[in-house]
């Protein structure tokens, strides 16, 4: 190997994931992450890999794409997997943590690991060539790297993500809330359900159009992620787009009166204990004055809810990426630095992590004076990976984030009758074809 050390910047899942898989591949890794001399407005933790918007890393189930790239990641040996399957709280299928026992968790066996030196301050500039260094600074990079990197990339890097309020358990009318996964999934107390009626709905969508919301600054154009809308953002696309969206009743039947509400908001706990429960897909751009006053007053059973969380708007930074890296995510203009997470286009916490691997396996590769071999397409990691590059999707595309989707795959050969069968194929031919990727190359 040319050298054996190599710095990343920024301690989120992205980060965190590639120091771990560069350190067990036996680079001598600096990390550099801002906290806790500095902070992002989402941010409240010290620890590393914070979750920020939500404590789901999404379903589990491995006919789901995203499932699918948890099984993959687990294989791979992940660090964010493991951390995530130890510090689990139930969620239906869905694979939810205990946010503070996870960051502490991941923060701990980082420090722990003997080719990881954490360095706590913040990155203002690029490094220089000819060290390699690994950029996963995530959504909400600070204003002078940002600047950096916008320079380096020749265009425009941000739109605008909102993240979702977090109530007290005790402060939930349980007369109202119901405990029930959709369609029976999990335990049956992973979530609870705020009925709504037609009524109780047309009134609060109409207070949601009507509520104060924050405003971006006049040199910044909104633009959202259509996986994270705010809920005002949706309600101003249609009175209905709620209730078959956030708010949609399917699967949700209340176990009282054996009917369907109109419309539900569904509560996601944030802990084993309950003790904090999460608004899914309520996230928004709403001031808080008004996230108070309308919630409390318009949803059933949150009239005295006391927030732990409110929801809020930022910045969320991206790269064109197939323009701007090569097929191993280095800088086409500068090949010493990669990058990896949702600052490269990827949605979601697990597909931070998982390009976070990728970028990690890349530099592996280069260390080693061989070219970077990827994931075959067919895989998770591979359409991932298929995003990134541009591989997945058709000419003239227009590069937006994404989560990882079975419409990033290649096309499935022969027939296949059903969704169902569609996605068991998609597995059994990714389960197959990840194998010559499970051991990296010596």
């Amino acid at each position: 190997m040319q050298t054996k050390r190599v710095t990343v910047i920024g301690g989120g899942l992205a980060g965190s994931e590639a120091a771990w898989r560069l350190a067990e591949g036996g680079v001598e890794v600096e990390l550099i992450e801002m906290k806790p001399a500095r902070r992002s407005p989402a941010h409240v933790l010290d620890g590393l890999a914070e979750l920020v918007c939500s404590n789901s890393l999404r379903s589990d189930n491995p006919h789901n794409a995203v499932g699918l790239l948890h099984e993959e990641l687990r294989r791979l040996g992940s660090v964010v997997l493991a951390a995530a399957d130890a510090t689990r709280v139930p969620a239906g299928d869905a694979l939810a943590v205990d946010r503070e026992r996870f960051s502490a968790l991941v923060t701990a066996r980082l420090e722990a690991h003997p080719r990881i030196r954490l360095r706590r301050e913040e990155a203002t500039r690029l490094p220089d060539p000819p060290d390699l260094a690994l950029v996963a600074t995530g959504p909400l990079t600070g204003d002078a790297l940002a600047a950096e990197i916008a320079a380096l990339a020749g265009g425009r890097l941000h739109f605008y993500d909102a993240i979702a309020p977090i109530v007290a358990g005790d402060s939930i009318d349980r007369t109202i809330a119901y405990a029930r996964s959709r369609y029976g999934k999990g335990s049956g107390e992973d979530y609870l359900n705020l009925p709504l009626d037609e009524a109780q709905y047309r009134a609060f969508v109409a207070a949601l159009l009507a509520g104060g919301k924050v405003t971006p600054h006049a040199f910044e154009e909104a633009r959202y992620f259509e996986g994270c809308l705010p809920i005002e953002v949706m309600a101003e696309r249609g009175p209905d787009v709620l209730a078959y969206g956030p708010m949609k009743p399917v699967g949700l039947e209340d176990p009282r009166t054996g009917r369907r509400p109109f419309a539900v908001v569904q509560l996601r706990r944030e802990d084993v204990a309950g003790t904090a429960w999460n608004l899914v897909g309520f996230q928004t751009r709403l001031t808080w004055p008004e996230q108070r006053r309308i919630f409390r007053a318009y949803l059933p059973g949150l009239a005295n809810a006391e927030f732990v969380r409110l929801g809020q708007i930022h910045r969320n930074t991206f790269l064109e990426a197939p323009r701007v890296l090569a097929p191993d995510l280095s800088a086409r203009a500068r090949p010493h630095l990669f990058f990896a997470g949702q600052i490269t286009g990827v949605e979601g916490y697990v597909e931070s992590a998982a390009c976070g691997h990728l970028a990690a396996r890349a530099i592996l590769d280069r260390l080693a004076g061989r070219d970077f071999s990827p994931p075959a397409a067919a895989t998770a990691m591979g359409a991932l990976h298929g995003h990134l590059t541009g591989a997945a999707h058709p000419p003239g595309y227009d590069y937006q984030p994404t989560n990882v989707v079975f419409a990033l795959f290649p096309e499935l050969l022969g027939r296949h009758r059903g969704k169902v069968a569609r996605k068991e194929a998609h597995v059994a031919r990714a389960r197959k074809e990840i194998e010559p990727w499970l051991t990296p190359s010596p």
